[in-house]
């Protein structure tokens, strides 16, 4: 069969320490997973349903530590987040079998644009402008679960030009894992291939061109980059 053009390559994640590739269907975000952020974010942090939106597969950002500050935006945050990549999927999973749908783990950040972002709730349109931008999820290395485990608590940190920025902890996840499985398998159908963003903890700010970032899960990883 051919097409009209030639098909654009999949996004392919290096896996730590490993020659395979984790190829990537759909990319999910948890909004406001912690407590703390969704209170520095002016929200109620009770434990209401959690909401998703997405990012595109090609906005993962890997293998290069320089993330380009993009376009039409003067004010654009850090988000670290811990990324959870499946290996099976399904619709309506139960608790009890959602670990079993976990290939992995890696440390992301959740670019977003937030002077957009805000233009975008005060008109009550969608994110995608704030959110699934070029280059704005750098994410590292894949850690399988057979290396890591399921991290269930662990620091979750960021500093800026070596200040530290956001500080918190995985137990501190509003909803955790297997919940943020199985509630966004009643929305779509998870597959292999997925990776879920689960949230981010208080502290999210501004970042500038020449800002030097690092940041890691303590139990996973680290992942740095400069902003260009």
């Amino acid at each position: 069969m051919s097409t009209v053009f030639p098909p654009p390559q999949p996004v392919l994640l290096p896996v730590a320490d490993r020659e395979d590739r984790f190829p990537v269907r759909r990319v999910y975000c948890v909004g406001r997973n912690y407590a703390d952020h969704a209170i520095e974010m002016g929200h109620d942090p009770s434990r209401e349903a959690p909401f998703f939106f997405q990012k595109n597969p090609d906005n993962l950002l890997f293998g290069n530590d320089k993330f380009p500050y993009p376009p039409l935006s003067e004010d654009v945050h850090h988000e670290i987040e811990m990324a959870i990549a499946l290996k099976a999927g399904g619709a309506d999973i139960g608790l009890e079998d959602a670990m079993a749908c976990v290939y992995g783990y890696a440390v992301a950040i959740d670019f977003t644009r937030r002077d957009r972002q805000a233009e975008a709730k005060a008109a009550g349109r969608p994110w995608e402008i704030a959110k699934a931008f070029e280059h704005s999820a750098p994410i590292s290395p894949i850690l399988p679960v057979e290396t890591v485990g399921h991290p269930s608590s662990g620091r979750i940190w960021l500093n800026v030009n070596g200040v530290i920025k956001q500080d918190g902890n995985l137990d501190q996840m509003i909803w955790k894992v297997p919940e943020i499985i199985a509630e966004l398998s009643r929305l779509f159908v998870l597959a292999p291939g997925d990776v879920i963003l689960t949230g981010t903890p208080a502290g999210v700010g501004a970042v500038h061109r020449g800002d030097r970032i690092n940041c890691g899960i303590d139990g996973i990883t680290t992942l740095s980059l400069s902003v260009v």
